[in-house]
């Protein structure tokens, strides 16, 4: 957890085989814990040109909402997404949280929590063992404008409710330090 970082830049070369990121992925998906064991995480990894292709689409969706307005910053940053060796896509099924609240209808307002924070742990493992890999990664949230295209250019279910983006790769710079606030304003202890 220490060492995990936001690495904006990234690049494709393959320090790490496309086998074990699948097996790192699988295995998160497999054992991260939800709500009621519900199993509501769904997730597709992009690598080379399919990578490329997210990354392209996005950049052309997010022109569209600049406009004509300075797309300089943008366009940096999605550079150094698409210049990684792969992206995850995080989905959560809302038909298995539908499912969830109509079977147990005294907690039907939690499921969708409980499948975000769910999927919040399921980012965080993954985010780890790439790292621990030696890769980098960051966490984007480009959905709802991406929702469609993505939907439509990997066959997605429409039960599949985009969560987040992980783009990552080797690492092509160093994060600045890390600040923390006092410990003591954000952890209370009772005994």
């Amino acid at each position: 957890m220490e060492t995990r970082r936001s690495y904006h830049t990234v690049e494709k070369e393959e320090i790490v085989s496309t086998e074990r990121v699948q097996e790192i992925v699988e295995h998160a998906v497999k054992y991260v814990p939800s709500a009621f064991n519900s199993q509501s995480a769904r997730v597709l990894v992009l690598f080379g040109k399919e990578h490329d292709t997210f990354w392209e689409k996005t950049t052309d969706i997010l022109k569209e909402v600049v406009g004509d307005g300075d797309f300089s910053s943008s366009q940096a940053r999605m550079d150094g997404f698409k210049g990684g060796y792969g992206t995850v896509l995080f989905f959560e099924d809302q038909s298995v949280v539908e499912g969830l609240q109509e079977s147990f209808a005294l907690y039907a307002d939690n499921f969708p929590v409980w499948s975000e924070q769910s999927s919040g742990m399921l980012q965080f493992a993954i985010w780890t063992g790439l790292e621990l890999e030696g890769l980098g990664a960051s966490l984007q949230h480009y959905n709802p404008l991406v929702d469609e295209m993505v939907a439509t250019t990997w066959d997605i279910p429409n039960t599949w409710k985009l969560r987040a983006q992980m783009p990552f790769g080797k690492p092509a710079q160093i994060p600045g330090e890390k600040e923390f606030q006092s410990l003591e304003s954000r952890v209370k202890i009772a005994k």
